[in-house]
């Protein structure tokens, strides 16, 4: 119980940062990614205000065998740039551009966003659905 109600209180601050940060704004998504365009830079204090506290947390986290909860802490995933990690990265900053949303604003953006969030979010669930299938015809095994 208490570990849904830190989920909960976690999810909902991070909605409220992605509207407070107009990161739900496809436009300002897209002014950011523009870089030889119209750029709009204002988005570099998001990643700033994501980035360094996460850099902080993650010091902590490294010194510590269980988390607040009581859990145990997860192992630190391996620093090794993979085939599956880079294809993933790629097809996730195309989406991104070409969208102006990636999957934390698209859910934000379902209760306000109009038709267009509900599009987006039929995409991204057909391409979850679809990855093991293609994978699989790849010859590689699908990811739990």
């Amino acid at each position: 119980m208490r570990r849904n109600l830190f989920a909960a209180l976690a999810g909902g601050l991070f909605g409220l940062g992605l509207v407070v940060s107009d990161m739900t704004n496809t436009v300002k998504v897209q002014g950011w990614l523009d870089v030889f365009g119209a750029w709009d830079p204002t988005l570099a204090f998001v990643l700033g205000g994501a980035v360094l506290p996460m850099a902080v947390a993650w010091v902590f986290a490294g010194r510590r065998d269980r988390a607040v909860l009581g859990t145990p802490m997860p192992d630190l995933p391996k620093p090794v740039a993979e085939p599956d990690l880079v294809v993933g990265s790629l097809l996730f900053g195309m989406g991104w551009g070409f969208s102006g949303l990636c999957p934390g604003p698209a859910m934000a953006v379902l209760g306000f966003g109009g038709w267009q969030g509900i599009v987006f979010l039929l995409a991204m669930i057909a391409g979850m659905v679809a990855t093991p299938a293609i994978r699989g015809r790849m010859g590689r095994p699908a990811a739990a």
